[in-house]
């Protein structure tokens, strides 16, 4: 979807991250509100448009389930009361740390020659020439630093919203408007669709409107073609995860609240 729905059947304003790798990320968020996952935790649980939660009933949902209590205990047994928001957004940083994606441009860069095929090679010496590194660097090819979308040339209002002015409602500083976090590009082939809007839906047209607004490039179909070719080789193995069985409600868990909002 463009935009995820939360509570009420809203709609959120920007695109969801992928959660792959966000560890590796200078911060989290497209404007970068939040400066590690624990904080990014807290976020969607309580926003209005998204859970619509607050720290006090979550607490409250956690005490009154004995599993929760023997869990959150056993992972913070130093502490008197564990179960509390701080632990709660604390566990799912150190899950989300472990979803980690190797991909063979990994196997390539630690000596694999066979890992990446010649197009994909082609393209990532495209990506380097064309100046894509000068944002999309790291070990997750982004992530890890703050850039006007359309340095060079704005894209359209389709494209990139003129309500929604990024990192500018972070620091209200005029040269924050229109910053955003670049994006990561790890699993970028299969994370569609993309930009902060996310109202772009093939790669490739996304390839080229960077091109375009960041760097004043206009790319050739074939240059385009290698470019996602490279961008393939950083889908990577997703780690298996097995979805626990969740402790049960017990008669004083608070009740859910159904709403349906215009």
């Amino acid at each position: 979807m463009e935009t995820s729905v939360g509570h009420g059947w809203q709609k959120g304003p920007r695109n969801s991250p992928t959660v792959f790798n966000s560890v590796l990320n200078i911060a989290q968020f497209w404007d970068g509100r939040a400066a590690d996952l624990a904080e990014q935790a807290k976020g969607p649980v309580q926003a209005a448009v998204e859970m619509a939660n607050t720290p006090e009933n979550v607490i409250a949902t956690l005490s009154s389930m004995p599993q929760y209590v023997e869990w959150f205990s056993a992972a913070f047994p130093e502490q008197k009361e564990p179960v509390n928001f701080e632990n709660m957004a604390k566990a799912i940083e150190v899950f989300e740390a472990t979803l980690l994606t190797p991909a063979p441009f990994d196997a390539w860069l630690a000596g694999d020659d066979k890992a990446m095929n010649a197009d994909q090679l082609a393209g990532l010496q495209l990506f380097i020439d064309k100046g894509c590194t000068s944002c999309h660097s790291g070990v997750n090819l982004g992530g890890q630093g703050y850039y006007p979308f359309g340095l060079i040339e704005k894209p359209g209002a389709e494209i990139l919203p003129r309500d929604d002015k990024g990192r500018f409602a972070v620091t209200e500083t005029v040269d924050d408007e229109y910053v955003f976090r670049a994006a990561p590009l790890r699993n970028v082939a299969v994370t569609a669709p993309y930009f902060h809007s996310g109202k772009v839906w093939d790669l490739g047209i996304a390839v080229e409107i960077m091109a375009e607004s960041q760097l004043g490039e206009e790319l050739k179909p074939e240059e385009t073609a290698k470019i996602v070719a490279f961008l393939d080789a950083l889908t990577g193995t997703v780690p298996q995860v097995t979805l626990p069985v969740l402790p049960a409600e017990t008669s004083s868990t608070p009740r859910p609240i159904t709403a349906i909002l215009p």
